[in-house]
């Protein structure tokens, strides 16, 4: 009766226990963080939610390959894939910690032992064995704020591995798209030599007939061999981005798929970008996700090392036996027991109370680099904004100067067929055209990279098929 009314009194003062440190509250969001972004004006953004698989936007069947095999062979998604199952049994193995601790010995040992007459010894193996069980009592949370730490941990990494996927996924569009837009730039090159090489053909035929003099065929040479000049330059960016899409996706440069390589033309979006705002944007970004679990696992931090400045109370039990022999063990030795609370109480408590002023300083740092992580993505989409707002209207002062420029140098090439110009004002009408063009093809890659920082900095959900 009166062990029963123990054991009573002990689990009722467990389920009473309290968790100590603070419980954690979430950082609400400020207005001026939730609201719409600054630089959302214009035609080419809309206020609707992202979608997760952006890139699907783009309807290139190539590209949702790619990203495909990304997700499911880049190195640094392996990695961080990795990452997360190793926090996930880390925090199987606190779990563990509410369970009752059972361990079992066994020891033989041969030497003389006492015989059964007096004064009288023999040789003999002398084997123990028993069975010890320990369950703590989690009265001030300890083993609580433990698991709730490690549940922070693991929901972090899972958001890093959010992260790399993000970056994974727009590095390997962002290498596509550098490939292709290179293909466009590299052809539009090409169009611009032969271009000038037909301007060269007939000023040097105007040469021949005396209308031209020597300088202004060399200036025109001169000029197409400059433009020539460009067009290996230019081909080493398109190898290079193929390069790196091939690491991306997992693959050794000659595993590459032709097809990879088979666009030619910039990517393009036919409709306005969807960004949401600014609440929708820090509820998505999986860097701010992992901050905010970091926070809360450095919060939960501090109960444990405040339960530390309390006794630790475990409840244990021992059986076992002794004999000479297994024989003995098994056939009808007595088996000794015990039971009883173990407590377990620091007495350095400047120690203690040390390591819990070190929590609450971590949660400081834990809480800054929340703040800091909701500002960083809240500036990364603005400057994407702006900058993909500014790119537009770059390609749209460019597609102007580009059409005249071209019509320029077409009024050019007939009065100059006609005697009415030199070959010099020719040449300048050439390259004035040759330039717009160049700027234009240029105008458009950098608005697909534009678009791409865009979607990076919106963040995502990504589902791996």
């Amino acid at each position: 009766m009166t062990n029963h009314l123990f054991l009573t009194s002990l689990s009722a003062l467990a389920l009473a226990a309290c968790a100590t440190g603070p419980d954690y509250q979430a950082t609400p969001v400020s207005a001026a963080a939730a609201a719409p972004f600054v630089h959302q004006q214009g035609a080419a953004v809309s206020s609707a939610e992202p979608a997760g698989q952006w890139w699907r936007l783009y309807a290139d069947p190539v590209l949702d390959g790619l990203v495909a095999d990304a997700l499911a062979a880049n190195t640094d998604v392996r990695v961080a894939v990795g990452r997360l199952a190793k926090a996930r049994a880390l925090l199987r193995e606190t779990r563990g910690q509410r369970e009752p601790q059972i361990g079992v010995g066994a020891s033989a040992q041969y030497g003389k032992l006492p015989g059964p007459d007096l004064g009288q010894k023999r040789e003999d193996v002398q084997v123990d064995v028993g069975l010890d069980v320990a369950y703590e009592l989690d009265l001030f949370g300890r083993v609580s704020r433990s698991v709730e730490a490690a549940r922070g941990d693991t929901a972090a990494a899972a958001e890093d591995a959010q992260a790399v996927r993000v970056a994974v996924v727009a590095d390997t569009t962002r290498a596509y798209a550098d490939a292709a837009s290179a293909a466009e730039r590299l052809a539009v090159g090409e169009r611009i030599v032969a271009l000038l090489d037909r301007s060269l053909a007939l000023t040097e035929k105007r040469h021949q007939v005396g209308l031209a003099n020597g300088l202004d065929t060399a200036r025109i040479a001169a000029l197409r061999d400059q433009r020539a000049a460009e067009l290996p330059l230019i081909q080493a960016e398109r190898e290079a981005a193929l390069l790196r899409l091939a690491t991306l996706t997992g693959r050794t440069p000659r595993e590459l798929p032709p097809i990879a390589a088979a666009r030619v033309s910039t990517l393009r979006l036919a409709q306005p970008i969807p960004v949401g705002d600014g609440a929708g944007l820090l509820a998505r970004r999986p860097d701010v996700r992992a901050a905010e679990r970091r926070l809360a696992a450095a919060t939960a931090r501090i109960g444990v090392a405040t339960a530390d400045l309390y006794p630790r109370i475990t409840l244990g039990g021992s059986v076992g036996s002794s004999g000479a022999g297994l024989g003995n063990i098994f056939g009808g030795n007595p088996l000794t027991w015990l039971v009883g609370p173990l407590i377990n109480w620091t007495v350095n408590r400047s120690a203690a109370r040390a390591r819990v002023a070190g929590s609450e300083a971590d949660a400081q740092v834990a809480l800054a680099q929340f703040d800091g992580s909701v500002l960083t993505a809240l500036q990364e989409t603005e400057t994407a904004l702006s900058s993909y707002r500014n790119a537009l209207a770059r390609r749209a002062a460019l597609q102007s100067a580009s059409n005249a420029a071209e019509k320029a140098a077409a009024i050019t090439r007939a009065r100059q067929r006609e005697g009415d110009i030199s070959s010099l004002e020719l040449l300048d009408a050439e390259r004035t055209a040759a330039d717009a063009q160049a700027a234009l093809a240029e105008a458009d890659a950098r608005i697909a990279t534009a678009q791409i920082d865009l979607f990076r900095s919106l963040g995502g959900t990504w589902t791996q098929a």
